[in-house]
């Protein structure tokens, strides 16, 4: 890998991290819309781009008849995440969101023990414990269930999304290109949440509209930009800059929504991205 791939792959990297944050921001200053109302413009978008980009390639859609189930769980895992992350972002600060959604990979360090058959080292083992000291402290289970029950859901969708990647990781092995992988995953997100927008649509003023299609926009930003930033490097080289996201959240939060992340909150951050530059600057080594 030379330098500039290198240099490519960190910006392509940090342009998924944006992305990803300014999808959570267009989603929570939508406004006070049902989350699966909010979900399913997100993934329709998606779907739209995904489309373009099969029929661009030319390839058609094709899975594989040994990864259908894979490519299922997939977007099972991940619509469930996707739809508990955009809950999460409504009811808690937009950092805190996006910081106990990027808990993915410590989730998929110990999901790979069973759908991949990779078992961590101790090193993993730990660096994940503390992980999950560092989510404490943005979750604060000390207050009520009512208080605290956001901030699980939240943790929910890292647990989704991590589960999510182990097989976006399990598929592409075997072949399954990105823009297929990412429209079964749209598609299914939009099936799964057409019924209840349909049963429970909120009327929205052409501004909301706009929103979520800028929602959907900048998901799908973050996504090709993140497949393309791994063509580049390899994750152990530039993993860890995907934790900008959490960088621009807390700024947008600040500078828009008058968000400033407490005391607690911080310091979780700082546990969990420290933990990400440890297991970074190891796998260097390595």
């Amino acid at each position: 890998m030379s330098k500039n791939d290198k240099i490519k792959g960190i910006t392509f990297i940090l342009l998924a991290a944006f992305g990803f944050s300014l999808m959570t921001f267009f989603v929570r200053i939508s406004g006070d819309l049902p989350t699966m109302q909010k979900a399913f413009f997100r993934n329709f978008v998606a779907l739209i781009v995904a489309s373009s980009a099969i029929i661009k390639s030319g390839k058609g859609f094709h899975i594989g008849k040994g990864n259908r189930l894979d490519v299922f769980l997939r977007s099972a895992f991940g619509t469930a995440g996707l739809i508990a992350n955009f809950y999460a972002v409504d009811r808690l600060g937009i950092a805190d969101a996006n910081m106990l959604n990027k808990l993915s990979p410590f989730f998929a360090i110990i999901l790979s023990i069973f759908i991949l058959k990779e078992i961590p080292n101790r090193f993993d083992i730990l660096t994940t414990i503390i992980a999950f000291i560092g989510a404490l402290f943005i979750i604060r289970p000390t207050g009520t269930f009512t208080a605290v029950f956001p901030a699980l859901v939240g943790l929910f969708g890292g647990f989704g999304a991590g589960t999510a990647y182990v097989f976006v990781r399990k598929v592409s092995n075997k072949g399954v290109k990105t823009p297929v992988i990412v429209f079964a995953f749209s598609l299914f997100s939009c099936i799964v949440t057409l019924p209840f927008l349909i049963a429970d649509y909120t009327p929205m003023a052409p501004i909301q509209w706009l929103y979520l299609i800028l929602a959907g926009v900048s998901a799908s930003l973050g996504q090709f930009s993140i497949t393309t930033a791994y063509k580049y490097a390899p994750a152990k080289e530039i993993s860890v800059f995907d934790y900008t996201q959490v960088i621009f959240a807390v700024l947008l939060g600040i500078l828009f929504l008058g968000e400033v992340p407490v005391a607690q909150s911080i310091i979780g951050y700082t546990i969990i991205i420290g933990v990400a530059l440890i297991r970074w600057h190891r796998n260097l080594k390595a």
